[in-house]
């Protein structure tokens, strides 16, 4: 059986090298490198791009092998229908290995045409690093790798300000685009480079900052056999994504003209804000996530596809999401439901296993993130729980004591935390009084949550009244008992 090369395919338009991209992974394959081959498809972008491979180890050698072309698989809900149908990508053009072919690396920044840099190194790459130089070959750190290609680009040219860049960074930090440029200028200063360069990073550079969302399980490594079958050739960089894709680039006007995304059709916005968008996704589907995880682990459940479609908990994270977290949002209700019914579609996705255990990581700083503010908001807006929240708050807290039945649970946390719960839970004997003291102990501790809990009228009595339920009764049977046990808690709390 073949491999995957361009000599396969009849046409590919020989486009000039526009994008620099740090980040061989998954992700960015199956998501700006499928955007720009979808814009390169309908003669918008007109351009290719340039991989990076910033390790010793890496995918730029089967890239190069592949002549740039992978095939990304795209399953999941399309049109109310589970679809998966698969493609060949040609938008890289080449890979560099920075490590043994660093002089290429920065002859990239003597190209004219290069206009856009993208970036995924993972939250932690954004970061300085003060060991790094400006003669390493390479530096260290991203961003410290980053500048001296900037500063390559602003000698080559002679501190043009027409060539500098639109750079996205991908990071799933908060203001990527800011927080680089701001490590940026740090290293200029670091380095003692000249000040007209710092002019020419603030006046001939964007820096937007990102929100990125689409779901990539990546290689399929269970499956690649039998997808090669049904491609009939032999291809070693095959990924997998969902069909859902949200990018939202928070820039100036002239970015939707030169990254014209939004007219090929995607899901791609550029905008003066994205906290709005942000606030969505980090309330409803983090927030979802977050909220069902401890409640379908306790009822013996595996996936978020299991949580949203089976019979015990399908109802009760719908009720989080279309009664509790929906009514806090200040956005259109229109916007709001068809928002929730693609996180819904996307966590009923067929194709993609995502386990909650993998979810439950820190579920404590996500609780405080994603459903505190939205718990506090319900009650400061209708003056009631939201019950669903509270219920998932208590759930969490069992879930801490480190059991499913008989079997042990592996917790991910913080240590001072996970210490704490395990000390009151080996307490534990049955007692109705030791839970109370649990659950007020929990609350209070301020160090968890910011602030004590217990302050919120009547939230302490909510919780150990749940946390007994799912002692006694069980998860799937609390869950049943949910609806009576609510009424009890919908007076007013002011």
């Amino acid at each position: 059986m073949k491999h995957l090369t361009k000599a396969m395919l009849s046409h590919i338009p020989e486009y000039p090298e526009k994008v620099l991209q740090f980040g061989t992974g998954n992700f960015l394959r199956a998501f700006t490198d499928w955007q720009i081959h979808e814009m390169n498809k309908k003669n918008l972008f007109n351009g290719r791009v340039v991989v990076v491979q910033s390790t010793a180890n890496g995918a730029v050698n089967t890239i190069n092998e592949q002549d740039g072309l992978y095939t990304l698989y795209l399953q999941g809900i399309k049109d109310h229908q589970p679809v998966s149908e698969h493609e060949v990508i040609s938008s890289i053009s080449r890979g560099i290995n920075i490590v043994t072919e660093y002089d290429d690396y920065l002859a990239m920044a003597q190209n004219p045409e290069l206009r856009f840099i993208i970036s995924n190194t993972t939250e932690a790459g954004i970061t300085f690093n003060d060991e790094d130089l400006l003669h390493d070959r390479p530096q260290k750190s991203f961003p410290g790798k980053l500048t001296a290609f900037l500063f390559e680009r602003f000698q080559a040219f002679d501190g043009d300000l027409s060539k500098g860049f639109i750079i996205l960074p991908c990071e799933l930090i908060e203001e990527n685009g800011k927080e680089l440029k701001r490590i940026i200028l740090q290293y200029a200063n670091a380095w003692n480079l000249e000040t007209a360069f710092c002019k020419w990073i603030e006046e001939a550079n964007t820096f937007c900052n990102t929100l990125v969302d689409r779901i990539v399980p990546g290689f399929p490594k269970d499956t690649i056999q039998e997808k090669t079958m049904e491609l009939g050739y032999i291809d070693q960089l095959v990924v997998v994504g969902e069909q859902f894709h949200l990018f939202v680039i928070e820039g100036p006007e002239f970015v939707k003209d030169e990254f014209p995304a939004a007219k090929a059709g995607l899901n791609v916005h550029v905008v003066e804000d994205l906290s709005s968008y942000r606030l969505k996704k980090v309330k409803i589907l983090n927030g979802a996530h977050t909220a069902m995880t401890p409640v379908a682990l306790l009822a013996g459940l595996q996936t978020v596809s299991e949580a949203v479609t089976n019979d015990v908990t399908k109802e009760f994270v719908e009720s989080v999401i279309y009664d509790e977290i929906l009514p806090t949002l200040p956005f259109p209700k229109e916007e709001l439901n068809q928002f929730a019914e693609d996180v819904l579609n996307r966590f009923k996705n067929p194709f993609i296993h995502h386990y909650l255990i993998s979810i439950s990581l820190n579920s404590i700083s996500k609780f405080k993130a994603r459903l505190l503010p939205t718990l506090q908001e319900y009650i400061q807006e209708f003056g009631t729980f939201p019950n669903g929240i509270v219920f998932s708050l208590s759930a969490m807290i069992y879930f801490y004591r480190g059991k499913r039945g008989e079997e042990d649970i592996k917790l991910v946390d913080d240590p001072e935390a996970l210490a704490l719960f395990q000390r009151l839970w080996n307490n534990y004997h049955g007692d109705e009084n030791e839970i109370e003291t649990i659950v007020k102990t929990i609350l209070a501790a301020e160090e968890l949550w910011g602030e004590n809990l217990n302050d919120l009228p009547k939230l302490t009595e909510a919780v150990t009244q749940y946390v007994l339920t799912i002692d006694k009764f069980g998860m799937a049977e609390a869950l049943q008992k949910l609806q009576h046990l609510k009424g009890e808690y919908n007076e007013s709390v002011h």
